[in-house]
Parts: structure tokens; C-alpha cells; sequence
């Protein structure tokens, strides 16, 4: 017996069905069931909140979800060997879990969910980050889940928080601090996977904010970004060449030296540019 609900231990699910992690999915499977109960609480009061986890894997996650009180979680896991475990989770916890078989990066979870809902994954490495920056550029704002509690590499974790100064400061910082609030909510070491990773991880928590922090049209902002970190080495009035006639001058109009770097530039200027630039296009 576990210590959150009557289902076995995650290490004897994973012996009965054969559930070795594989390489190629990304999978590391966090076996202690309070830490992943730990990880749920992250994502506040689940209480009457539906909820997408992606990746489950044998359900240690799912499990911390629904013991502490999800009122339904949607799974989506491509993994076909995980759906025996999933599926004896779904009849320990009647009509509260719904399972999908497929690729996330295929799957519109709006299909089976209705908002308000909240996303509480821990992501498969290799997708981790398209998908983060999927769920930060919808077609419109306020977005349909009210938070996202996703682990990641402690690598990627860092770059989602970090400041304009920092080696870690990129287009993940800008995408994610202009519309939400990033915290990294807690920290694991490797050995607390099956099979332990090469690096540790990270858990991050985005609040998503009503409205973005400054005005800005979505898409030039991030062609702006983009570009602008793609050669961050460069001087903006290399690394943005051609993205409009006047560079520097619509550089100065936004308040940013043409000789700054990106990794310098704040949020905040960065919006600026991106509403000069769309003007003089």
C-alpha cells in the first residue's frame, strides 16, 4: 500500500507491467508517491479543478493529482505499455480520469476539457520546452488554463525565471514573464528518478496574468525575441538586421543602444520595440 491511496507502490507497478523508461520518449519516472503528491500541491488547491497532465508514464503524478483532490485529470501519454497502470488508477478513482493515447504534440486537449483548468505535467524532456512555448502563445489571451506546474531540466527551469543580465536570460524568460508569473516552485536531484537523469530538475509554477505585462502584438514580439537571441552575441543592430528598414532608429525610439546585446535588454524594452517595430513595417 502506498502512502497516498490503496494502489501498490510505483515500483511494483512498474515491475508488473514491464515499465523500464525509454530513452527515446524522455522518460525518468519519479517513483516516491509523496514526492509527486508534493509536486501536485504545487498547483494550489485542486479542489473542483480539472487538470492535463502529459506524460504520465505509470501514473505517480496522476495519482498525487487526484489523491489531493483534482476533480478530473485528462492524461495524454503515447507510451502504449502505460495504459494497463493507467487504467487500474481510472478504476481506483471512478469517473475522475480519462485517459489519451497519443502524442501531445497532436492531441488539442480542449476536445475533452472545458476551462478553467490547470496544467500539472512532468514533461517528457525531449518536448518539455515546444510545449511550454505552445501554451504560452495561444491565438488569444487570458489562455484556457489559469496555471501550469511543469517540471524541467534545472537548465530549462532557469531559463523560464531568468533576469536580462544573466547567461540564462533568453526568449523563454521573455515569453513566459510577459504574460505570466514564473517562480521555480521546487528543486530534485537525480536520484529521485527512475533512471536517474544526467542533470538535476525543477519544478516551475506560471500563473497566467489577465492581461500581458506590456503592450505588444504577439507575433512581432516574438519574431523580435527570436531573432534577437538566435545571434545573441551580436549587437541588436546586427542580430536584428532586415527585420525593419530604420533599425536603429526604431532601436533608439524604444530605448535600446543599437551596440546593446539581447541578453541585456528588459522585458519591458523589448515590448517597446516590438510596438515601434510594428509600426514601421
Amino acid at each position: 500500500m502506498s502512502a497516498i491511496d490503496d494502489l501498490p507502490p510505483l515500483r511494483e507497478v512498474i515491475a508488473q507491467h514491464g515499465l523500464s523508461a525509454r530513452k527515446a520518449l524522455g522518460q525518468n519516472f519519479l517513483l516516491d508517491l509523496n514526492l509527486t503528491s508534493k509536486i501536485a500541491r504545487q498547483a494550489g488547491d485542486l479542489q473542483g479543478v480539472s487538470v492535463l497532465e502529459v506524460g504520465p508514464g505509470p501514473g505517480g503524478l496522476t495519482r498525487g493529482l487526484l489523491a489531493e483532490g483534482a476533480k478530473r485529470v485528462l492524461v495524454i501519454e503515447k507510451d502504449a505499455r502505460c495504459q494497463p497502470a493507467l487504467e487500474e488508477i481510472k478504476t481506483a478513482y471512478p469517473g475522475r480520469l480519462e485517459i489519451l493515447e497519443g502524442d501531445a504534440l497532436k492531441v488539442n486537449p480542449m476536445d475533452h476539457l472545458t476551462p478553467p483548468m490547470r496544467i500539472v505535467a512532468n514533461l517528457p524532456y525531449n518536448v518539455g520546452t515546444e510545449l511550454l512555448v505552445r501554451w504560452l502563445t495561444p491565438a488569444s489571451w487570458p489562455p484556457v488554463w489559469d496555471s501550469l506546474t511543469l517540471m524541467f531540466q534545472r537548465e530549462v527551469a532557469d531559463r523560464i525565471v531568468a533576469q536580462p543580465g544573466s547567461k540564462a536570460y533568453g526568449r523563454l524568460a521573455v515569453l513566459a514573464q510577459w504574460r505570466c508569473e514564473a517562480r521555480i516552485a521546487m528543486s530534485l536531484p537525480p536520484e529521485a528518478f527512475s533512471p536517474p537523469p544526467k542533470v538535476s530538475s525543477a519544478v516551475v509554477h506560471l500563473k497566467a496574468l489577465p492581461e500581458p505585462r506590456f503592450a505588444a502584438d504577439p507575433k512581432v514580439l516574438e519574431r523580435v525575441v527570436a531573432q534577437a537571441f538566435n545571434q545573441r552575441r551580436k549587437m541588436l543592430r546586427a542580430a536584428l538586421k532586415g527585420i525593419v528598414q530604420d533599425l536603429e532608429g526604431c532601436l533608439r525610439e524604444a530605448g535600446i543602444a543599437p551596440t546593446d546585446r539581447a541578453e541585456v535588454v528588459p522585458l519591458e524594452a523589448f515590448c517597446a520595440l516590438a510596438r515601434v517595430v510594428k509600426n514601421a513595417v
